[in-house]
């Protein structure tokens, strides 16, 4: 294909791609616009046609015959468009795909909604197998984290794991340890934990992933207490109560080292407290003479039940 002297190649492109987008050769000519393009002389040894004025809106007629000279391929044909700014032509570049961008999307954490309870006649549920939403409950010494870590360990789908107490320790420069007593800036920090710790199961279960949470949680103060846990996970969250006797919870606690130590008055207080979940309704398991993975395969057999029939609270 011939260009005449002083007009612009067209850009090239790539195999199996047309010609570039927005290229015009008369957007490229330099100087001021002279009308359509110059017309190359012809070869040697061929007349001159002299071109037919052409009418509007009319068709040119069919010029006299010439002899048939050297066929030339038509070479690509540029599309015309914008005219592009001063400087070389630069290819615009595609937009990223949405696929491209690294972005996986998440579905939003809504509240957990209640198992549904299968048919009489089905099997038992398999609460290993079930994506669920689990608290547990008990005084410090019952081994809440223990059996909820072996728990999740040890399941046949994705389960996580979250603490309350690990939570709150999120909290570095100004920690309101609750040893120290129990105030406002304790119970602030205990429901923020408490909050993100409800966020966080609502988006493990939105997206497949089972949860169990731990946390001493008193029948008695309803400020604190399932209220709460209800409302930030949602009406499908599982509450099971470990309750050991208190001469193993004292023992356990002995092990215990750093701030999660109590003294022995405040281990016994807490028990006592604990003993009011008793005719709540909530299902209660005394682990006195478990150890963690009997206490955890009991615990699968309570969440059995409670997908048949949840708990009222």
């Amino acid at each position: 294909m011939q260009h005449a002297v002083g007009s612009p190649l067209p850009p090239p492109h790539q195999p199996g791609h047309g010609p570039a987008v927005g290229w015009s050769p008369a957007a490229h000519h330099p100087g001021p616009h002279q009308g359509s393009a110059p017309v190359p002389p012809p070869a040697p040894g061929y007349p001159v046609q002299a071109p037919h004025p052409v009418a509007p809106h009319q068709v040119p007629a069919p010029g006299p015959q010439q002899a048939p000279g050297p066929q030339h391929a038509p070479g690509p044909q540029p599309t015309p468009g914008p005219v592009p700014g001063p400087g070389p032509h630069q290819p615009a570049p595609a937009s990223p795909s949405p696929e491209g961008t690294g972005h996986v999307p998440l579905p939003p954490g809504g509240p957990v909604a209640v198992p549904s309870v299968p048919p009489a006649t089905a099997a038992a549920p398999d609460p290993t197998a079930t994506t669920l939403a689990v608290l547990l409950i008990g005084p410090a010494g019952a081994g809440k984290t223990s059996v909820a870590k072996y728990w999740a360990d040890h399941r046949r789908v994705p389960t996580a794991h979250i603490s309350l107490d690990d939570v709150r320790e999120w909290v570095r420069s100004g920690f309101a340890d609750p040893q120290t007593g129990w105030n406002e800036h304790s119970e602030a920090q205990y429901r923020l934990a408490r909050r993100t710790c409800g966020f966080s199961a609502r988006n493990f279960l939105a997206n497949g992933i089972s949860c169990i949470l731990d946390d001493a949680v008193f029948p008695d103060r309803p400020v604190v207490g399932l209220g709460g846990w209800k409302r930030h996970v949602g009406p499908g969250l599982l509450p099971v109560v470990l309750l050991p006797g208190l001469d193993i919870v004292l023992e356990r606690n002995a092990e215990r080292s750093g701030n999660r130590r109590l003294t022995d008055e405040e281990v016994a207080r807490i028990h006592g407290r604990m003993a009011g979940w008793y005719g709540s309704g909530l299902p209660i398991i005394d682990n006195s003479q478990l150890d963690v993975p009997e206490t955890a395969h009991l615990l699968d057999e309570v969440l059995s039940r409670s997908i048949a029939s949840p708990p009222n609270w």
